[in-house]
């Protein structure tokens, strides 16, 4: 089953909000900073989040942007690379992170890191170029046209720049540190494979993405407990010319409508972390607002499902139950106040956004 969806314009308000820590900029380094947070200058207030590496699938970079998207203007820093060391990985950035940004109507900083310590042959502790994030942000600060405009013209005009001083700060790392990392002229292809074309990046990565999705297709990752084994990928194209490669843990066809259902998974908590939940809730915010969906040529309505299951959870219950049963669910599996003020929170979004929450037993 192959799923291909159409994006047209992002409708959504966030319900389950954070109080973000407020810096002011003369004393903000992105290194110290919170993962998502507010960043003032004079009268201007911006929300800024980070990413610790370049891939998406680590460390929840999904939630840090989904808790910056209540502000006006919203900034994310992500590594153009992360090394680890040759005894580790490394990842590069993706256009189609870019594009989702820039739809989400986020800017990039693409940064790089200057700093890092030795550990088993690897490297940690990897710190960005504070200096850097500052003067990007200070462009950003007076900046008037939109964000994919700045992502855009940062991947036409500075990219290769980025990924030099990336590459050179890399060398001097290794200087400092001994580790072993990965040859240079990996960056060297990347770069190349780039060559300041955006159209040329998308297409790179693209092919990779594909790949990771081939691959996740295949794989029940631990968090997933499914009811069934009907996975399936989904391509989304937007008016941007990105193209999101996906694959939907879970595909039901109920009453002529094709439900899209994103699983986070709890084994010893009645309910999945919040982090798993936000990462899911930004799946929602795209499956939400598909349009002209169709299954191998055939067209349905589409119906984003964010179901959360446990080993430890009774009974079940969805977004669109009553506040008895909402109040029966709580007290049934000694749900306390503050997640019980989450959850009014998580059932208000998914009823505003118009799609389902739905809680129950692996």
């Amino acid at each position: 089953m192959e799923i291909i969806g159409k994006i047209t314009g992002i409708r959504y308000d966030i319900k389950v909000t954070e109080t973000l820590q407020r810096f002011e900029i003369e004393n903000f380094n992105i290194n110290d900073a919170t993962s998502a947070c507010i960043v003032t200058d004079g009268d201007r207030t911006f929300a800024i989040s980070k990413w610790v590496s370049p891939k998406r699938t680590r460390s929840y970079p999904y939630e840090r942007v989904y808790n910056t998207l209540n502000s006006a203007k919203k900034i994310t820093v992500i590594p153009v690379v992360k090394d680890e060391g040759a005894a580790g990985d490394r990842d590069f950035i993706q256009w189609d992170t870019v594009s989702l940004m820039s739809l989400l109507d986020v800017f990039v900083i693409f940064a790089f890191y200057e700093k890092a310590d030795a550990h088993d042959e690897k490297i940690t502790n990897q710190k960005f170029s504070n200096s850097f994030v500052l003067n990007k942000l200070h462009e950003i600060f007076t900046y008037h046209s939109s964000a994919l405009h700045w992502n855009l013209n940062e991947l036409e005009h500075h990219f290769d720049d980025i990924l030099e001083q990336s590459q050179s700060s890399y060398a001097q790392i290794n200087q400092e540190t001994g580790v072993r990392l990965h040859q240079a002229k990996g960056i060297e292809n990347f770069r190349k494979r780039i060559n300041r074309d955006v159209e040329k990046f998308m297409q790179f990565s693209r092919q990779k993405a594909q790949e990771a999705q081939r691959r996740e297709f295949v794989t029940t990752q631990p968090k997933e407990v499914l009811s069934t084994l009907t996975k399936a990928k989904i391509t989304i194209a937007n008016y941007l010319g990105g193209f999101y490669f996906f694959t939907v843990d879970e595909v039901l066809i109920v009453n002529q409508k094709l439900q899209l259902i994103e699983a986070k998974h709890s084994r010893n908590t009645v309910l999945p972390s919040k982090s798993d939940i936000k990462d899911g809730l930004l799946k929602m915010i795209l499956y939400s607002n598909l349009k002209d969906v169709s299954v191998d040529g055939q067209h349905f309505e589409a119906e984003a499902i964010l179901k959360l299951t446990s080993n430890r959870v009774i009974n079940r219950i969805d977004s669109s139950d009553t506040e008895g049963v909402f109040e029966s669910f709580c007290e049934s599996n000694n749900i306390s106040e503050t997640q019980r003020l989450f959850l009014i929170q998580l059932f208000l979004e998914a009823k505003t956004n118009n799609f389902t929450i739905k809680i129950e037993p692996a």
